[in-house]
């Protein structure tokens, strides 16, 4: 099996040092080995810091994703694991809704492209939906 050090898994997985020793703390991480008094992780860890990352993206905080990478792989853990994607994705659903807009505004401002921001229509607070 391949080991990565601390700072070639921190830059295969594009998240600082400090992170992944932080994640090791709260045992999102599997415990480093040490090769010369330096840390060093299987080369699969790459992909369990790329599920952390997306579980982060996706709102779980990271006791959520703690108890998501539980080794636990029996029927009740696999239950617990769908309630909690059950009750994400009405929020990652409103997050989409309320970031669409934002999208198209930024999108019209480029069309239009006045620059005269302090006369812009686009920009008229009367006109604006919250």
């Amino acid at each position: 099996m391949r080991y990565l050090p601390i700072s070639e898994l921190a830059e295969q997985a594009r998240v600082r040092a400090s992170a992944l020793r932080y994640w090791e703390e709260r045992g999102l991480l599997p415990g480093a080995r040490r090769e010369g008094g330096r840390r060093v992780w299987p080369a699969t860890t790459v992909r369990r810091v790329a599920l952390i990352k997306m579980a982060q993206r996706a709102g779980f905080t990271l006791a959520e994703i703690t108890q998501l990478l539980a080794e636990d792989t029996s029927p009740s853990a696999t239950r617990q694991w769908r309630e909690m994607a059950t009750r994400k994705l009405p929020e990652l659903d409103r997050h989409i809704a309320q970031t669409q807009p934002l999208r198209q505004a930024v999108a019209d401002c480029l069309e239009c492209g006045c620059m005269k921001f302090d006369q812009c229509v686009l920009l008229d607070t009367t006109h604006m939906e919250s």
